[in-house]
C-alpha cells in the first residue's frame, strides 16, 4: 500500500501537466482559436522542433546568466544574511534598508545597468543578482536570528564563545533557511534574466522571445516560456534532492513536498 502510495505521489505532477495540456489542445482546437493569440501545444512543438538550434543557443545563454547571478547571490546573500544574524545592532539596522531595496522592482534598474554596462551579459547576470539575493540573505539572518536563548545560555555556561555557537551550532541549524531559500532564489535569478534579456541583450531566450513576438510568431514565444518554465523546474528540483540530502534530519515526513 505504501509503495503504491509512493508510486502515485511521483506521478501526479507529471498525470497534471499532461491533463492540463491535453485540456489546452482540445481548447485550442475545438475553438480555432489563431496561432496569433493563443498556440495550441502541437503548434508550439512544431515550433520548437522548427527553431530548435536558436532556441538552445539562446537556453544555454540565459542559463549561463541565471547561474552566474544566482551564484553571486548566494555568496553575497550568506555573508550579508551571518552578518544580519549575528548581530542584532546589523539586523535593526540593515533590515528596514533591505525590505526597502527589495520593494523596487527590478527592471527599474536594468536602464541604470546598461548606461554603466552596456547592452549584453552583464546586466542580465546583476539583475538576476539583484532579484534573488534577498531571499537568502533574509532566510539564513533567520536561521540565525532564531536560535533558542535558552540553547545559547547553556553553551555559554559550557565556555563556548559567541563565535562557537554560530559556527558550530547556528550555521547547522540554519541550513534547512539556506537550502529552502536556494530553491526560491534560483527561480527568481531566471526572471532576472529573461527580464533584462526583454530589453537589454541580444542573446537570450527574453532576446528571443521579443524577436518572436514582433513578428508574431507565437508558437516560438510560448516554446521560449515553456523552456524557461522546465530550466526553472530542473533547477528547483536538483536544489530539493540536495537539501533532503544534506538536511534530512530536519524533515520529518520523507512524503512532504520539497
Amino acid at each position: 500500500m505504501a509503495v503504491k502510495q509512493s508510486t502515485l505521489i511521483k506521478a501526479a505532477p507529471w498525470v497534471l501537466t499532461i491533463t492540463l495540456f491535453l485540456i489546452w489542445e482540445v481548447i485550442c482546437t475545438g475553438l480555432k482559436i489563431p496561432d496569433y493569440l493563443m498556440p495550441a501545444p502541437s503548434a508550439i512543438w512544431v515550433a520548437g522542433v522548427e527553431f530548435a538550434a536558436p532556441i538552445m543557443m539562446h537556453s544555454t545563454q540565459t542559463l549561463f546568466t541565471t547561474l552566474a547571478g544566482f551564484a553571486l547571490a548566494v555568496v553575497v546573500g550568506m555573508l550579508l544574511g551571518l552578518a544580519v544574524g549575528a548581530s542584532p545592532l546589523v539586523y535593526k539596522a540593515c533590515y528596514p534598508l533591505l525590505v526597502g531595496f527589495n520593494s523596487i522592482p527590478k527592471v527599474a534598474f536594468v536602464p541604470v545597468l546598461v548606461v554603466w554596462f552596456g547592452i549584453g551579459t552583464v546586466p542580465a547576470i546583476l539583475t538576476a543578482f539583484l532579484i534573488s539575493f534577498f531571499p537568502v540573505v533574509v532566510n539564513v539572518a533567520t536561521g540565525l536570528a532564531t536560535l533558542e536563548p535558552e540553547l545559547e545560555d547553556v553553551l555559554r555556561s559550557l565556555g563556548a564563545k559567541r563565535w562557537d555557537i554560530m559556527v558550530k551550532v547556528g550555521l547547522p541549524r540554519s541550513l534547512p533557511y539556506f537550502f529552502a531559500s536556494l530553491k526560491v532564489a534560483i527561480t527568481l535569478a531566471f526572471v532576472g534574466s529573461v527580464i533584462s534579456e526583454t530589453v537589454a541583450s541580444n542573446l537570450g531566450i527574453g532576446y528571443l522571445m521579443m524577436s518572436a513576438s514582433s513578428s508574431m510568431n507565437m508558437p516560438l514565444v510560448f516554446a521560449g516560456l515553456i523552456v524557461i518554465g522546465v530550466m526553472g523546474v530542473v533547477m528547483y528540483e536538483l536544489f530539493a534532492l540536495l537539501e533532503k540530502r544534506l538536511t534530512g534530519w530536519a524533515h520529518r515526513n520523507p512524503n512532504a513536498p520539497g
